[in-house]
């Protein structure tokens, strides 16, 4: 059974609907206002109570150590990174990280998948969050180190699907592919034909 993440949830209720549908993890966003779907921390903790059954991730942007603590106080599971950090800030973060790469910055990726702090990654789109899907060849020469590996950008119920066609991929990550048609929140049917689609996809 492959894994499912849900992303940018922004609600309780959303949470009480990932959880009821059998998702593997929960993404929220932090410490990024560019995005619609960015909440407070205080939010976050809300949301992460009416979790059950399903890892919460912190999902941020080239995080400051001020930022790193404040998540990992306030109870994540794992923290996803996009962007940039160094060395010293990773190894120093006491929750399992997910290094989130887009299609122009896969050259980092050796670094790391040497790093025992890293769990795994998200493959996204080249503008993440842009709701469009990359050209899933790119993944095909890459090495695997047995790493939890999701792939994300433009998945919804409709085409996930299709990564069963790429080699070594643990499962899919979403976030506007189960929003509803308007673009505001999740749409809880979404939400469970997505998670139901993905899990009957065979390893």
């Amino acid at each position: 059974m492959k894994l499912v993440k849900i992303c940018g949830l922004t609600t309780e209720e959303e949470a009480g609907w990932v959880s009821e549908a059998g998702a593997d993890f929960a993404g929220m966003i932090q410490f990024f206002p560019k995005s619609k779907r960015n909440i407070p921390i205080d939010k976050a903790k809300s949301i992460m109570k009416h979790l059950s059954g399903v890892k919460s991730v912190a999902v941020v942007v080239s995080p400051s150590a001020d930022e790193i603590s404040q998540i990992e106080q306030a109870g994540f599971e794992y923290i996803q990174i996009h962007g940039g950090i160094s060395d010293d800030l990773l190894n120093s973060i006491s929750i399992p990280v997910i290094k989130a790469f887009n299609v122009s910055d896969l050259s980092d990726y050796e670094r790391f998948s040497k790093n025992p702090h890293v769990c795994g990654y998200i493959f996204d789109a080249l503008v993440p969050g842009s709701g469009k899907v990359f050209d899933w060849t790119v993944l095909d020469n890459l090495p695997r180190d047995g790493k939890m590996s999701l792939v994300a950008g433009g998945l919804n119920p409709e085409n996930v699907s299709d990564i069963s066609k790429i080699r070594g991929i643990s499962g899919a990550d979403t976030s506007s592919g189960v929003e509803n048609d308007n673009g505001v929140g999740k749409s809880r049917e979404k939400i469970f034909s997505f998670v139901k689609k993905v899990h009957a996809l065979e390893e």
